[in-house]
């Protein structure tokens, strides 16, 4: 029986999504409580690795299992052994041909940023944070330059395993509440700090220490030197995969809605 779980996380204490020795990962943590409940060794696959710091509002993952139990029972029984900053939202009984990954449509992330001259306190590890202020049509314009199917090279990080730098990015969208921004990115798949390093540059051309028209320049350098530095995991939440309605899977989750 395949089993699909929608996860939600805080990620500002773990390394990352992907297993690793240390055992202080989200993938760690959730076959941790899955055996737990199981009695059994499982193993997960999820829909987008997320990096050290970033969270996730709607990780998907799937396993097989031999055991047969309700699907509330699945997220009951795992969020008993799971930490406090970790929780399965939803479990769906789904066919062998479903894949997580395989089967997404999409990936949708947002970037939550803090625009203010006081850096974050309560929010810290929750948001990113600009000390200037942003020029939304700047921004506007520098992001519709990337729309599309490019070579997204210029960001993409040194040790992206991917098997090529050609993404189709479907959507930019930019919002602001107060002195936040929720900057919403949806593509067919994602390069290693692809988002982290797109923000750097969108935050230049807002602050006005590049135009907007320097964006297509990075991205025809195809050369990760010609982009702006990283940009902090801390505001960036994995909302989740896109499929296909037959497969059954809730296309959100409560928690997306509360981001600023």
């Amino acid at each position: 029986m395949r089993i699909a779980l929608g996860v939600s996380y805080n990620g500002g204490a773990y390394q990352g999504w992907q297993s690793q020795r240390s055992g202080l990962t989200i993938q760690d943590k959730l076959e941790t409580a899955l055996g737990k409940f199981t009695a059994q060794r499982v193993s997960t696959l999820c829909a987008g690795r997320t990096d050290a710091g970033v969270h996730g509002l709607m990780q998907v993952v799937h396993f097989d299992t031999t055991l047969d139990r309700d699907t509330y029972s699945w997220v009951r029984g795992t969020n008993a052994n799971l930490p406090r900053d970790i929780a399965v939202q939803w479990a769906v009984k789904t066919s062998d041909a479903f894949h997580c990954r395989a089967s997404a449509l999409s990936r949708r992330y947002a970037y939550v940023l803090l625009e203010s001259t006081i850096r974050p306190s309560v929010e810290f590890g929750r948001v990113g944070w600009t000390f200037g202020a942003l020029d939304h049509d700047a921004m506007r314009q520098a992001a519709d330059i990337l729309l599309g199917e490019h070579d997204f090279t210029s960001f993409r990080a040194s040790q992206c395993q991917a098997l090529s730098p050609v993404k189709n990015l479907l959507e930019i969208s930019l919002n602001r509440r107060g002195a936040y921004w929720r900057i919403e990115f949806e593509a067919n798949a994602f390069l290693h700090h692809m988002i982290r390093n797109i923000m750097g540059c969108l935050v230049q051309i807002g602050q006005g220490k590049k135009p907007p028209e320097w964006m297509a320049e990075v991205l025809a350098a195809r050369d990760r030197k010609a982009a702006a530095p990283t940009f902090s995991p801390d505001g960036l939440y994995f909302l989740g995969p896109r499929y296909e309605a037959h497969w059954g899977m809730p296309d959100r989750t409560p928690a997306y809605d509360a981001l600023p």
